[in-house]
């Protein structure tokens, strides 16, 4: 099952759109937060605005250097455990959106990820009832400003500025979802630039929740980025950055600078 968050043309609306299916059945509410119900409205796919599935009513809390490759490539060692940083809910945006480079970066890279949106307040939470908090998952780009990154010697500013956060297109509801073994690319105009399996995190995803669970108490509606995988690369001005996941759908976002 996918769970949507669209715009016809109103306030924002979410809703289900089935496996091989291309019309969106309606939900009364947010399905986070609230039972499942059909409203008896109908779309289609390409008659609404797809927005980002989720907006935190907290936070995003993400993971740096999960995957080997990529501290390599970031000539850092490998963490002993999850390195995390969080992102304002204010740098999410969602599929199609323009994700905007800053004026004082000169260098913004993409970072593909797999995301996980919690359904339930979670606190030290064992590695074994990470699914019971746990409401689906999406695709995310990690957009980073790298001299930023550097310059600061932290990395809010370099990863929290408004659109660094694009997720999308929906949510995936599916117990049989094999997170442990997903496919992570992004493509720049058809190049293909990053991919690699969630297998190889150093972290995996469950272990992650866990971690991150006794370190902050979760909230429904919060938002986990498990790190992205070797391959991340600047984007510039009319660029068109394709993020996607196996399973669960591509992110697309242009990107201009204002």
């Amino acid at each position: 099952m996918r769970i949507v968050r669209f715009s016809s043309g109103g306030d924002p609306k979410y809703g289900i759109v089935k496996d091989d299916s291309t019309r969106i059945f309606v939900l009364r509410g947010d399905p986070i937060f609230s039972e499942v119900k059909l409203s008896g409205e109908v779309f289609e796919l390409d008659e609404v605005r797809l927005l980002s599935p989720v907006i935190p009513r907290s936070k995003v809390v993400c993971v740096g250097k999960n995957y080997r490759d990529h501290a390599a490539e970031m000539d850092s060692e490998v963490p002993s455990e999850p390195l995390l940083f969080i992102k304002p809910n204010t740098s999410v945006i969602g599929p199609d959106d323009p994700i905007v480079l800053p004026n004082w970066s000169h260098h913004v890279d993409h970072e593909a990820e797999l995301a996980v949106v919690i359904k339930t307040l979670a606190k030290n939470v064992a590695v074994e009832d990470v699914d019971d908090v746990i409401f689906g998952y999406t695709v995310a780009n990690d957009v980073t400003a790298r001299d930023i990154q550097k310059k600061d010697g932290q990395w809010t500013r370099a990863k929290g500025f408004d659109t660094s956060c694009p997720l999308g297109p929906w949510i995936v509801v599916d117990p049989e979802l094999n997170i442990d073994d997903l496919r992570v690319t992004a493509s720049v105009d058809g190049d293909l630039r990053q991919s690699e399996s969630t297998s190889k995190m150093i972290f995996p995803v469950r272990e992650l929740v866990s971690f991150i669970s006794h370190v902050f108490t979760l909230l429904p509606g919060d938002v986990i980025l498990t790190g992205t995988p070797a391959g991340v690369g600047p984007i510039q001005p009319g660029d068109r950055v394709d993020v996607a996941v196996s399973g669960i759908g591509t992110l697309s976002n242009p990107v201009v600078r204002r």
